[in-house]
């Protein structure tokens, strides 16, 4: 069976930096050993970045979201912990996004032969299940797979919610 991992977004503003809360260090461990899985056994590995620049503040996001984060060129801007020391932009496929989902990452999965899918990384009810979302509609006959355990969010409430919305749209959570 084909499968791909997607790595969403697991960058120093949304661990450690500008949006970053408590409890997102602690997928490091966790996403890095996924991914090593994933690479051992022949499986690709795609990540995200979410991507801005000085003018984030006049963006639709930055009217509504009005903090600067994951700036490129700058710390925030990288993957964190282990999994960031594992990453390496000349060898892995990534995607930079300027906005919460990646339409490249979709028309390059609908070109793809994934029969499953999975998603991990931050956050839970904002990119995460927005680049789901994207991926049943490129892929709509995979197996679509996100699990709890290897996303979080700053508000607990909406982290579990995204989960039911998540299994409604059958895409399973784990």
């Amino acid at each position: 069976m084909k499968k791909l991992l997607i790595v969403v977004d697991y960058q120093n503003d949304f661990v450690n930096g500008a949006l970053g809360f408590s409890g997102a260090e602690n997928l490091d461990n966790l996403i890095y050993q996924r991914i090593f899985e994933y690479k051992l056994v022949g499986n690709d590995v795609v990540y995200t970045f979410d991507t801005h620049d000085e003018n984030y503040l006049n963006t639709e996001e930055g009217k509504n979201l009005p903090v600067k984060h994951c700036l490129k060129g700058t710390k925030g801007y990288e993957l964190y912990g282990k999994v960031g020391s594992m990453f390496d932009p000349n060898i892995d496929k990534y995607f930079e996004k300027n906005t919460f989902p990646s339409l490249e990452l979709a028309n390059y999965l609908k070109n793809q032969n994934y029969e499953e899918i999975e998603l991990c990384g931050l956050v839970s009810n904002i990119c995460v299940i927005s680049n789901a979302i994207m991926a049943k509609a490129a892929l709509p006959n995979a197996h679509i797979v996100v699990d709890h355990n290897l996303t979080a969010s700053f508000d607990k409430k909406l982290n579990e919610e995204t989960f039911d919305v998540l299994k409604g749209l059958h895409i399973e959570v784990r």
